[in-house]
């Protein structure tokens, strides 16, 4: 093969679609359903904004660490990998699964989990949705996989194609019966895609992360990965815009009404019906309605998680474990006056630790000693104040519903 052949092999296929065929990009202004999602996004900013100030910082600390592994497991579920928050909380401490299959989706999961913690330290923050920002997201989680997950299999050809970590496809791909763009369409499309949703108002930017969120699925920038990619952006785009302290997670919603999602996601691909569902290309209406949906989603895991720690319901459930413990002999009766007193402070300097259980310093070790064991307490530092964790092994106990009981 010629040089010059060699390089039109690796110019991406470039169908010189225009990039009018992605509009509308946000809901327009004079849209009849305006009104209505603004008072949706105002309810969410309040709602977000109400339940983070009920949180003492470290109880939200350690419920913004769970939601992590609750929100990778519902992100990957959504993509038909099950890998159990406990397997995942394994994964975590470096404890994998023997089974090859599954100790790839720990190490799928845990990669999951480092990219939303970097999100949720800062590290996206003004550029969630720049395409520098979506590549490295994209880069992040592929680049901490085995090698078994990247590649996909043509379903045509039957051909093996790697994933490059952070980069944009180099091949015509299908979604159902969604055709995105060519390849060589992909970096003018996220430059559009960039301009349209970076630097928005805190209203517009609330509206608009359903919109980003299938845009970016539509553009489908990525040979894999797209899905989890893009409710990592919709995460970072609400952490931001709501100051949410990444306490709740949009997935779980999403994914507990996965078939409803995958078809407003769906519906979001056709192209306009008539003169009254906008001007662009694509359908408003279906725009419209996956918003409605996405931001009804959001207020309800705020609802949902607002119920779940609420302090007397999650107290009473908390000393109900520690009495079966304590009858079991297996704990100190006092812990649940330690724990009680962390879940009300957020967290308790380890000085104050004996006068709180009434019991020397010496005896005080012990109920501390126990709750470490568990895994229910931790500090920063071996002389550091006493904070709660929330684990996923206790979650069924401590919090019902965050999700399903482990598979016996």
């Amino acid at each position: 093969m010629s040089g010059i052949e060699e390089a039109k092999k690796e110019v991406p296929l470039d169908r010189l679609e225009t990039l009018d065929l992605m509009e509308p990009m946000l809901i327009s202004e004079g849209s009849r359903f305006r009104s209505e999602l603004t008072e949706l996004a105002f309810e969410l900013s309040t709602k977000a904004a109400g339940f983070r100030r009920s949180l003492p910082l470290g109880i939200s600390h350690a419920l913004a660490q769970l939601v992590r592994s609750m929100n990778c497991y519902y992100s990957n579920l959504i993509e038909g990998h099950s890998t159990h928050p406990i397997e995942i909380e394994k994964a975590l401490k470096g404890q994998y699964s023997e089974n090859t299959e599954k100790r790839n989706l720990q190490l799928e999961a845990k990669a999951h989990i480092a990219v939303q913690e970097w999100i949720d330290h800062g590290n996206l923050t003004g550029r969630a949705t720049t395409t520098a920002g979506i590549c490295e997201v994209h880069r992040r989680f592929c680049e901490e996989l085995p090698d078994e997950l990247l590649w996909i299999e043509n379903p045509d050809t039957h051909e093996r194609l790697p994933v490059a970590p952070g980069k944009f496809r180099n091949n015509d791909v299908a979604v159902g019966r969604h055709v995105p763009v060519s390849p060589g369409a992909v970096p003018r499309f996220m430059d559009r895609f960039e301009r349209a949703y970076t630097g928005l108002n805190k209203v517009e930017s609330v509206l608009a992360t359903a919109a980003a969120h299938h845009r970016l699925a539509w553009i489908h920038p990525f040979l894999d990965g797209n899905g989890r990619v893009a409710r990592l952006v919709s995460h970072a785009t609400l952490l931001e815009t709501l100051d949410t302290g990444a306490i709740w997670s949009v997935a779980r919603g999403l994914a507990r009404n996965v078939a409803r999602y995958k078809e407003l996601l769906a519906n979001c691909d056709l192209t306009r019906r008539n003169d009254l569902d906008g001007r662009g290309n694509l359908s408003e209406e279906s725009l419209v309605e996956f918003t409605r949906f996405f931001l009804k989603t959001c207020t309800d895991q705020i609802d949902f998680m607002e119920k779940l720690v609420q302090p007397n319901e999650l107290r009473g459930r908390i000393q109900l474990w520690v009495e079966e413990q304590a009858k079991q002999k297996r704990m100190n009766p006092k812990a649940g006056m330690l724990l009680d007193a962390i879940l009300y402070r957020g967290e308790v300097p380890r000085g104050d630790v004996a006068k709180i259980l009434g019991l020397s310093t010496r005896y005080s070790r012990e109920p501390v000693s126990q709750l470490a064991e568990e895994g229910v307490i931790a500090s920063n530092t071996p002389y550091g104040p006493l904070h709660i964790v929330f684990t996923a092994k206790l979650a069924p106990r401590w919090m019902p519903g965050l999700f399903p009981q482990e598979p016996q």
